[in-house]
């Protein structure tokens, strides 16, 4: 049986990081803003520990579905820091524009996130913008199409924009689809393929 989100609160105590890991994925599919403040403290907690990424990353992840934009501070110091692990960047940035979200203030946070120059970051960001379905500005939609097309096409960081590409418009976004058209990644292939009928597709962040 599920556990309600009181249960999964009082788990993320737990001296086990699978049963930490499990409360925090289950808090992230309830998406309950009560369990806000036990994520932030059971993060701070965990990220002592390098050998927890998976947890991390749940927790990460649950935070931006059951957070607050009081918890952006810490998230943006966090993976500013050089020991944050790459899997927490990935959350963090999808945390970050959803938190952001809340405020209507994922434009800036997009923006920030691409100043970062931090692939990993930028990547989860974009995860949010494919999932939240937002159709940025022109002058965002360039700046993440120059960041995007700077790299090579063999690289991961092409599927979610291409994903989130379906609600966006204009030469420039039709030009990346159809180049993505030929990537040698038959999931970025599958994107472009239906983004232009507007068509998000499935997809789910672990």
């Amino acid at each position: 049986m599920a556990l309600d989100a009181v249960e999964a609160i009082r788990q993320l105590q737990d001296r086990s990081s699978a049963r930490r890991r499990s409360a925090a994925k289950q808090l992230r599919k309830l998406g309950d803003r009560n369990a806000g403040p036990a994520l932030l403290e059971a993060l701070k907690n965990e990220v002592r520990d390098s050998r927890t990424w998976e947890t991390q990353y749940q927790m990460t992840m649950a935070l931006g579905t059951c957070g607050s934009p009081s918890d952006l501070p810490y998230l943006r110091d966090l993976v500013l820091q050089r020991e944050t692990l790459h899997a927490v960047h990935t959350a963090g940035g999808d945390a970050i524009v959803r938190l952001s979200y809340m405020e209507h203030s994922h434009a800036e946070a997009i923006r920030w996130c691409l100043g970062t120059a931090n692939e990993t970051l930028v990547g989860g960001a974009l995860q949010a913008v494919a999932m939240l379905r937002l159709t940025p500005d022109q002058e965002i939609v360039t700046d993440v199409l120059d960041f995007i097309e700077a790299r090579s096409p063999q690289d991961g960081i092409y599927f979610w924009p291409t994903v989130a590409a379906a609600g966006w418009t204009g030469r420039r976004v039709h030009h990346f689809l159809t180049s993505c058209i030929s990537s040698p990644r038959p999931d970025v292939v599958e994107a472009a393929t239906n983004s232009p009928a507007g068509n998000h597709g499935a997809y789910r962040p672990l």
